[in-house]
Parts: C-alpha cells; structure tokens; sequence
C-alpha cells in the first residue's frame, strides 16, 4: 500500500519593499545589512536581472536566531 505525502507549501519570497516593512525600515536598510556579513542577515536571491527577493524561510531563520540570542541561548 501507497501513502500519499502531505504536499509542501511553496517557497513564499518577499520584495525588498516587503522586507522593509517587515521590520520596519527604510528599504535600503535590508541591503545593508545583506551586505555586511556580521549582521548574519540573509543574502537576496536574484530571480532575473530586475528582480531580487528574500526567501521567507531565510527570514524566519534569522528572526529565530536573533530572538535565541536575545534570550541568551
């Protein structure tokens, strides 16, 4: 007998605009900190030449590590 697997959701990727959003910050801020390896913030993912996004999985990731480290984990 077969089981059938639950199907995965889709990867959901967010713009810079939403990104900026999220946290609350000007939108170049993401970048920035993408940029800058210490602040351990997820790199973009160019999908085409005038399109770059976020994975949201990415995001969750870092908001889960900064909120370990906030609490001393």
């Amino acid at each position: 007998m077969q089981t059938k697997s639950q199907p995965q959701p889709a990867e959901q990727y967010l713009r810079d605009t939403q990104v900026s959003k999220r946290y609350n910050v000007h939108r170049g801020t993401p970048w920035r900190w993408a940029a800058d390896p210490s602040t351990g913030f997820p790199k973009p993912i160019s999908l085409s030449p005038r399109v770059t996004v976020w994975a949201l999985t990415d995001l969750l990731a870092f908001e889960a590590t900064k909120a370990a480290k906030g609490r001393g984990a």
